[in-house]
C-alpha cells in the first residue's frame, strides 16, 4: 500500500450556523478511501448532535467533486469483504447524510462519477455547475452502483432515465442534470458561489425546527407515510416554539424574523 493510497481526509467546520464538509484528496480527484469514509462519518455524526441550520458538502480542486470509490482500495477485496466492509460501510456514511435532519447542500463541479454522484445524490440539493459531467460508470467496469445510486437516481429522474445512465452510461452535463430534476440549478463555474449563497441564505433564514421538521415530513411522505397524520404532528410541535411567536408577531410588525431554533 502506497502513501497514495491512504491520503486525503474530509475535514468540517462550521461558520454562522453552516456547517461546510470538505473532501480534500484534490490530488485523486477526491476518491474516497475507507479512511475518508470514517473521517467523513464523523463529521456528519458532529453535524447531527450540533446546531447548524444548513450543511454543505463540497469537493477540493478545480477538477472534481469526487469520482467515486478508490478502485485501488476496493480491487483487491474479496466478495466477503466487498459485501461485509467496503459495500456496507459506504451505505452506512451515505444513508446517515440522507438522513441528518438539516438540509443538504452538494457543490458539484467538475467530475462527479459513480461514489461521487451516489454522495451527492443523498443531499437534499444539487448546485452543478454547467461544466460539471455526472456519471455512474460501474458497469462499464464489471459491477454496479453500490452506494445507492440505483434507488436515488431512479427516485429523482424516474426509472428510463435512470438506465439511461446506468445501463447506457450516459454522462450527463449541468444543464441536462437540471432538466431532469437531478440538479436544484446550473450556474456558469463564475457564479457557482452565488448560486450557494443564495440558496444556503435561503434555507437558513427558516425557522430551523419548522425546516427540519418539514424535510423529515417530505421524506416520509417520499417513502409512504400519511402526511394528514404527520403534518398534523408536526403543526403540533412548532405550535409550542419560540419561532412561531417570533414568526407571527414579525408578520404583524412587517419585519423580517429573527429565528434561534427554540
Amino acid at each position: 500500500m502506497t502513501i497514495d493510497d491512504v491520503d486525503g481526509a474530509v475535514r468540517g467546520k462550521t461558520e454562522r450556523d453552516v456547517a461546510t464538509i470538505l473532501l480534500d484528496r484534490p490530488a485523486k480527484l477526491n476518491a474516497l478511501t475507507p479512511e475518508m469514509l470514517d473521517d467523513l462519518e464523523a463529521e456528519l455524526r458532529t453535524v447531527a448532535a450540533g446546531d447548524a441550520r444548513v450543511v454543505v458538502l463540497r469537493g477540493a480542486g478545480p477538477k472534481a467533486f469526487c469520482v467515486g470509490a478508490d478502485i485501488n482500495r476496493f480491487s483487491s477485496l474479496t466478495p466477503v469483504e466487498m459485501w461485509r466492509e467496503w459495500t456496507a460501510r459506504g451505505h452506512r456514511v451515505f444513508d446517515l447524510l440522507a438522513s441528518l435532519r438539516q438540509p443538504t447542500v452538494a457543490v458539484v463541479h467538475g467530475v462527479a462519477a459513480g461514489g461521487g454522484l451516489e454522495l451527492a445524490l443523498a443531499c437534499d440539493f444539487r448546485i452543478v455547475t454547467a461544466g460539471a459531467r455526472l456519471s455512474l460508470p460501474e458497469v462499464g467496469l464489471g459491477t454496479v452502483p453500490g452506494w445507492g445510486g440505483t434507488e436515488r437516481l431512479t427516485e429523482l429522474v424516474g426509472r428510463a432515465r435512470a438506465k439511461q445512465v446506468v445501463l447506457a452510461r450516459q454522462q450527463l452535463d449541468g444543464s441536462t442534470a437540471t432538466a431532469w430534476g437531478l440538479a436544484t440549478a446550473c450556474p456558469e463555474p463564475d457564479a457557482a458561489e452565488a448560486a450557494v449563497t443564495d440558496l444556503v441564505d435561503r434555507l437558513a433564514a427558516g425557522a430551523p425546527i419548522a425546516v427540519q421538521l418539514a424535510k423529515q415530513l417530505i421524506d416520509a411522505a417520499a417513502d409512504g407515510a400519511s402526511s394528514r397524520v404527520l403534518e398534523a404532528i408536526g403543526g403540533g410541535l412548532t405550535s409550542a416554539t419560540e419561532d412561531l411567536a417570533e414568526g407571527i408577531r414579525a408578520f404583524g410588525e412587517r419585519r423580517t424574523p429573527h429565528f434561534h431554533g427554540r
